[in-house]
């Protein structure tokens, strides 16, 4: 598959996507649809972003947004439309339940609304954003794609959201309708691509294209003294890091036990983010007296890479759970592009990239005394830490570039409008 080429053919290309998270937010699937969508309009095609008022995670509207039935603005050539919502913050099942249902009966209309795409997409964590771009693409006569970001319905029992029971069942139903009625499945990992497989669905329909990170956002830099002066963190301390969503798919618990085993250790434990958990975290850190550990709300997106910076270390932590095996957390990229060893608390797909790089210490996830060890092997190893973050680096520049990811989804996307013209011209 070749872009180029495919432009040429079909010249400039309209591409609707449907994501209910978009900037100012600053959490994965926002950051990976601007970036994607920054590229594509460099490329000369015509993108439009159909989202909503940013309010993940607090579940309150960001300072100069307003929660209306229609809006637009456009951000870096991209045309963004905004849509009324259920607004709620990310937390209890029926809410948020309410909250992605709102997003698919106000995005569907708007989207209907937009000029006629060439190809629609839709991207999860949340499924009805995907089952708006089919139910658009449908109406509309134009493929449509399905960016899977979480594998549905399990994702669901893998954050303790939820049972087994008739809702998640019927989830199910709807995945696996979505899965086998779209033109293409996007998977950020190939582990999607083999349990979809053992489903049924075939690899043809499917492509890979990873997260990444853009290394000119994130890159290395002298730890900022002024940044650890303001944290509290002493020159001779160990600063190890925790930046995005503090929710229950991350035990962060963990953490906290982890900072309990090495009070004497001279190691500081930083925990940024919003999220579910955040509240029960800190009351937590208070009842224990955890001196060592630090819990900031989120930050904004240009401070980040300060903040991860300043670290010694970086932590990835998800629970322990079988479906944790099939994700990569864009973490871990981050931690990459700015040099730092990654402390990755993450079994399967995501710890044979990190040990192929040489970029950090794989611990098993929910086993405090594991972190607490390697945190104490990155401390006492100066040269350990400076290798795998080159090393790092080194792969965030080039096989986890941000740029090269937009470029091959645009390619299957190019790809999956020339096929859907080509089928229509032959009718």
């Amino acid at each position: 598959m070749n872009s180029p080429p495919l432009r040429a053919r079909f010249g400039r290309v309209r591409i609707l996507f449907l994501s209910d998270n978009f900037p100012p937010e600053t959490n994965a699937p926002a950051i990976r649809t601007y970036q994607h969508a920054r590229e594509w309009v460099r490329e000369g095609h015509e993108v439009t972003v159909v989202t909503c008022a940013p309010n993940f995670p607090t579940g309150r509207v960001h300072d100069g947004y307003r929660n209306r039935p229609y809006a637009v603005e456009e951000t870096d050539g991209i045309r963004v439309v905004r849509v009324w919502t259920y607004v709620t913050a990310n937390k209890g099942t029926v809410r948020r339940s309410f909250d992605y249902l709102s997003f698919m009966l106000s995005g569907v209309p708007a989207s209907l609304w937009q000029r006629r795409p060439d190809v629609v997409v839709g991207t999860s964590p949340q499924l009805f954003a995907a089952l708006g771009a089919w139910i658009v693409g449908s109406i509309r006569r134009v493929p449509s794609v399905f960016e899977l970001r979480d594998l549905w319905p399990e994702s669901i029992a893998a954050v303790g959201a939820g049972g087994r029971g008739l809702p998640y069942r019927l989830l199910g139903r709807l995945a696996d309708f979505l899965y086998r009625n779209v033109d293409k499945i996007i998977c950020v990992t190939e582990s999607f691509v083999r349990v979809l497989e053992s489903r049924g669905i075939p690899a043809e329909k499917m492509a890979v294209v990873l997260n990444g990170v853009d290394p000119d956002e994130f890159r290395p830099e002298e730890p900022d003294s002024a940044v650890r002066l303001e944290l509290g963190v002493g020159a001779d301390e160990f600063l190890a890091t925790y930046a995005g969503t503090v929710g229950l798919a991350h035990s962060l618990t963990t953490v906290l036990d982890a900072a309990d085993m090495t009070r004497a250790d001279g190691i500081r434990y930083l925990i940024v983010g919003d999220g579910a958990e955040r509240e029960r975290l800190l009351a937590e850190v208070e009842r224990r007296g955890l001196s060592n550990v630090t819990i900031l709300p989120g930050q904004p997106r240009g401070r980040v890479p300060k903040i991860l910076a300043a670290s010694d270390a970086i932590i990835v932590h998800l629970r322990d759970d079988p479906l944790f095996e099939t994700v990569i957390p864009s973490k871990i990229f981050e931690a990459m592009a700015v040099a730092k060893p990654i402390i990755l608390g993450v079994r399967g797909e995501s710890a044979a990239i990190v040990e192929r790089i040489g970029c950090g210490v794989t611990v098993a996830p929910e086993r405090p005394h594991e972190l607490a060890s390697a945190a104490r092997r990155l401390k006492a190893d100066p040269s350990a830490r400076l290798v795998m973050g080159k090393q790092g680096r080194r792969a965030a520049e080039s096989e986890f570039s941000r740029r090269a990811a937009a470029q091959k989804m645009l390619a299957v996307l190019l790809e999956t409008a020339g096929e859907a013209g080509e089928r229509t011209r032959a009718a």
